[in-house]
């Protein structure tokens, strides 16, 4: 598995090869086949296993959304941690959302729906530390969140395929998502500006 993370960590699902996981890990592809039937098996166990090394690493901590923006900049900050600490997992994981095998999608969406739930009770932990506007129920705040998360990715999706760097891509996402939450928040104007 070792050496197969570190594959598909540091490389697309498509440019990934089973030659080069056999050679950097000193395996047959006997072995490979004898524990998965194919690549795509072996990449969904990788995925697995980086969503729940991930989700478990950010379950240790206890984020405290009294502040939104720190509990927020905090959780965002435990994930980059993360990412520090496991590299060969940073590509693998924005990969997922960025570039996933468009054959795979599904399975990715199942594998990933303990983060999913996790990142859904950490926006409903923060939105109960927040006044809403009267015309905005919790339920509509949530749905904006996850709409805005789509919209967010669905815009590094779009360039993850224009021959941009992808670690250059990750790094430009994490940098942006942080400010992009707050003026979703709150928005890009002064309480008292005129429009």
């Amino acid at each position: 598995m070792i050496a197969a993370i570190q594959e598909f960590g540091h490389k697309s699902y498509g440019e990934a090869s089973l030659n080069t996981i056999c050679d950097t890990g000193n395996l047959s592809k006997g072995i490979i086949y004898h524990y998965f039937s194919d690549k795509d098996e072996l990449y969904l166990a990788c995925v697995k296993e980086c969503f729940d090394e991930l989700t478990s690493f950010l379950n240790r901590d206890d984020y405290d959304f009294a502040d939104f923006q720190k509990g927020i900049n905090n959780y965002l900050s435990a994930r980059y941690q993360f990412f520090q600490q496991y590299p060969h997992y940073s590509h693998l994981f924005f990969s997922t959302f960025l570039q996933p095998p468009a054959h795979l999608i599904q399975q990715i969406k199942e594998l990933r729906k303990d983060f999913d739930v996790q990142n859904t009770r950490y926006y409903e932990t923060a939105l109960a530390h927040i006044t809403l506007r009267e015309n905005v129920t919790k339920e509509e705040a949530m749905e904006y969140f996850f709409i805005f998360q789509e919209m967010f990715n669905g815009y590094y999706q779009s360039r993850a395929y224009e021959n941009t760097d992808f670690n250059s891509l990750i790094k430009d996402h994490e940098m942006k998502l942080s400010k992009l939450l707050n003026m979703m928040l709150y928005g890009i104007t002064k309480e008292d500006s005129k429009l």
